[in-house]
């Protein structure tokens, strides 16, 4: 990566530096902060790096997950408990790599379409979105069921072609299932 690119990356993250007495200090304000205030910053599109104060170790990803554990014991969870074992499952599958990519770019696709909604409808009241939305779920649900059909169809279809390439490969070296 270009230096100059490194260099305007950092200087875009909030850096917060976790204690070992568990504290949260953010590096830009100079305070110490809550899980809920890190939870703010990554709500308004901050870029946020939590690093161990005495070993400079990314603990990011551990913060983030300690949020969305906290959000779903809070009352509105967003994953099913078959979700979440369904999630579980993956961890160590020969899939893990290609379900994460697989979750990234639909989450972010979903992300992407909000923000595309967000910015056409900024005329919309909140009473007018509430009723359009309320007209609009029966036909969301379906499109979300057509289109979790033809993800489980593409899945189907990559694994069986994954299946005759590993054949195949087995095949070239003289080695039969």
């Amino acid at each position: 990566m270009p230096e100059s690119t490194s260099a305007a990356h950092k200087t875009t993250q909030r850096v917060i530096k976790k204690y070992p007495n568990r504290r949260l200090y953010d590096t830009d304000t100079s305070t110490y902060i809550t899980l809920s205030e890190v939870r703010q910053l990554v709500i308004d599109n901050q870029n946020v790096v939590v690093r161990d104060a005495k070993t400079g170790e990314d603990l990011t990803r551990s913060i983030l997950l300690q949020i969305i554990l906290e959000e779903e014991a809070g009352g509105a969870p967003m994953f099913s408990e078959a979700v979440l074992a369904n999630i579980i499952r993956f961890y160590g599958h020969a899939m893990q790599g290609f379900m994460g990519a697989y979750l990234e770019k639909n989450v972010q696709a979903f992300t992407d379409v909000q923000k595309k909604l967000a910015e056409q409808s900024q005329s919309v009241t909140p009473e007018m979105w509430a009723q359009f939305m309320n007209l609009q779920s029966p036909m969301l649900k379906g499109m979300m069921g057509n289109y979790v059909e033809q993800s489980q169809s593409m899945l189907t279809q990559m694994q069986e072609q994954m299946q005759k390439q590993t054949e195949q490969m087995l095949g070239a070296f003289g080695l039969k299932r």
